[in-house]
């Protein structure tokens, strides 16, 4: 017999609608953000909505992670103990964090999973982590192939969390300063100024420019949905939709995205097998370009690429539709193979290489008739950024979600039985006490029917046994009201036997990979100094939040313009006409030095103040 590995497809929740919707659409696992230090700040949510989220998704076998993944300050330790025991306390499966403060506290006994935020990137950072009792581990965004293979490799027993669609950092997870140092706005504290998706002017040491006002260290958006089966393969065992700022019509469309993908892997692949139970019975088509998108890339899963910018805007593009032909009075002529609907976003890049777009008020054939007509040239692409008619389809109930169950309606010597086997072999029965009756005409195919009648539950019957001797009659109303109480019943029984991993920390003093923290171990507070201390680290300095430091590297990037420029020693034979170092100009003035690692193949962002050369 071949032995499964369990998949899981994890989702983003904003909120409570969001996550709900989620499970609805096919995911595994959700994570949602805390009431309070998560690395979104502005995706919190309720200590009851979050009870709620768990009660609904422990039905389908599906776990809740909360995101508990910021750096902490010293007086915010005794609230974040409380809040983890009232999260375990509600139910939650699984907290995502970064401060290793957390596991100096008084914990319930939850599982801890090592935020991307820790920077996880190697096989020593990963095994130390699994060895310190971390149930599982999300890669950083940057790795390849390989790289998540010896990891997999070096740490079989780890489940090993995986990104696979959404925004990409363009710095790694967790080594981001720049939002700190330029608006007092902390990454590592969930508040993130999203300064990689300003315009840039690079220049070079004698102040030349080499682009003017481009979005230079804006990425596509991470799209892996042709690549699961590899990433499987390679060790993965957790897929992770990014998103806890989008909203419910995304969720929806990308986790029916890639739960169609999944399964259909799952069926040629016996070895592997989804996490949780159920089936989706989607109301739509999910297409992955009709989401928000900047465009999609794979980013360095097949190594070094440069398609993984997006310099023109970091707003969506959404799908390529076509080409505009001509503008006549009021209307514009397209050729394209996809047709527009009234209502629908377009844009496009104009000369100047900025994003415009326009609304559609009327679509007749291949003429669209604008709101207000656009400057716009021949042959110029056009994109669909809102598309007016899966968003009515996605507004309204897209899916339902069932657990199979086989039914059997039999007779006993009391009268009648109603048995219920779900597809995680949970059984109840029901007994009927009743004298049997025979009734005047057939009445299989009316019994069937009535025990079909799921519409409202979590289940779906795959398959009704009606096991009697005699033609016995059963009035509907009785039938119906012995299949509500044996559903109730069902239900008692998933909640009460849904299995909880139970996780209890305990101190280990293996050693950690480095001796030395610089500000890039995000030390905030005494509990986490103490952790590392404990593992054998001799020098801690404070975090850069807690301590700036006057030249400090601000970002750490694997994106690297002097590669997207064409001038890699490494990759490219053409050499750079400018002189070095290039800088970085932001439109409020602010510079930004740029330096090469070609050694391990990185670029990094320090401020600087240049004075004339």
């Amino acid at each position: 017999m071949i032995k499964q590995r369990k998949i899981e497809l994890l989702a983003p929740a904003k909120n409570l609608e969001c996550g709900i919707e989620a499970i609805n659409h096919g995911a595994d696992a959700v994570y949602i953000g805390a009431p309070k230090f998560g690395a979104r700040a502005a995706a919190v949510n309720s200590l009851e909505d979050i009870a709620a989220l768990v009660e609904y998704a422990h039905l389908y076998n599906v776990r809740i992670y909360v995101t508990v993944n910021t750096i902490l300050k010293e007086e915010e330790l005794k609230e974040t103990e409380a809040m983890i025991k009232e999260l375990y306390r509600v139910g939650v499966d699984a907290l995502i964090v970064q401060d290793m403060a957390i596991t100096q506290l008084d914990l319930p006994p939850i599982p801890l999973h090592a935020s991307t935020q820790m920077d996880n990137r190697t096989v020593e950072k990963v095994k130390f982590l699994a060895e310190a009792g971390f149930r599982q581990v999300v890669l950083a965004r940057e790795l390849t192939l390989g790289e998540i293979g010896k990891i997999h490799e070096a740490c079989p027993d780890t489940p090993l969390e995986v990104f696979v669609h959404g925004a990409l950092c363009v710095s790694y997870s967790g080594q981001c300063y720049v939002s700190q140092a330029c608006f007092g706005r902390s990454a590592n504290r969930g508040e993130c100024a999203q300064f990689c998706r300003l315009p840039f002017s690079m220049v070079d040491a004698d102040g030349k420019v080499i682009v003017k006002n481009k979005h230079l260290l804006s990425l596509k958006d991470l799209n892996q949905s042709d690549e699961l089966e590899a990433l499987l393969d390679a060790g993965a065992s957790s897929l992770k939709i990014e998103g806890r700022l989008k909203d419910v019509s995304y969720v929806k469309n990308v986790t029916a995205a890639y739960r169609q993908k999944l399964d259909a892997i799952f069926v040629r692949r016996k070895e592997y097998a989804r996490a949780s139970s159920g089936v989706c019975h989607l109301d739509f088509r999910p297409q992955l370009d009709k989401s928000f998108s900047r465009g999609f890339t794979n980013y360095f899963l097949h190594g070094r690429d440069k398609s993984i910018s997006s310099f023109d805007t970091p707003k969506s593009l959404g799908e390529e539709m076509g080409t505009m032909k001509e503008a006549r009075g009021n209307y514009l002529t397209v050729a394209g193979i996809k047709s527009f609907n009234n209502g629908d976003g377009v844009c496009y890049i104009d000369e100047q290489g900025r994003l415009q777009g326009f609304r559609i008020n009327r679509v007749e054939g291949n003429k669209l008739y604008p709101q207000e007509m656009p400057r716009i040239k021949p042959r110029t692409v056009l994109y669909r950024n809102f598309d007016q008619e899966f968003e009515r389809v996605l507004s309204r109930k897209s899916s339902e979600r069932k657990i199979a169950v086989v039914i059997l309606l039999s007779e006993n010597n009391f009268g009648f039985s109603l048995s219920l086997t779900d597809e995680d072999d949970n059984s109840i029965t029901l007994t009927l006490p009743r004298d049997k009756e025979l009734a005047r005409t057939p009445q299989e195919e009316n019994l069937r029917n009535q025990l079909s009648k799921l519409g409202n539950t979590p289940f779906e019957a795959t398959r009704i046994d009606v096991d009697f001797k005699e033609n016995w009659f059963i009035p509907a109303s009785v039938l119906t009201d012995l299949r509500r109480q044996a559903v109730d019943k069902l239900i008692t029984a998933r909640r009460m036997t849904y299995q909880r991993e139970i996780a209890v920390f305990k101190p280990t003093t293996h050693a950690y990979p480095q001796q030395t923290l610089t500000y890039l171990g995000n030390v905030m507070n005494a509990r986490a100094a103490s952790f590392y201390k404990d593992h054998g680290v001799q020098a801690i300095a404070p975090a850069y939040e807690k301590q700036p430091v006057e030249e400090a590297i601000l970002m750490f990037c694997k994106h690297c313009l002097r590669y997207s420029m064409g001038w890699c020693p490494i990759h490219h034979r053409e050499r750079s006409p400018y002189r070095e170092p290039y800088y970085l100009i932001g439109t409020d003035g602010k510079q930004f030095r740029l330096s090469f690692d070609c050694k391990n193949c990185q670029m990094t962002i320090g401020k600087e103040e240049r004075g004339e050369s």
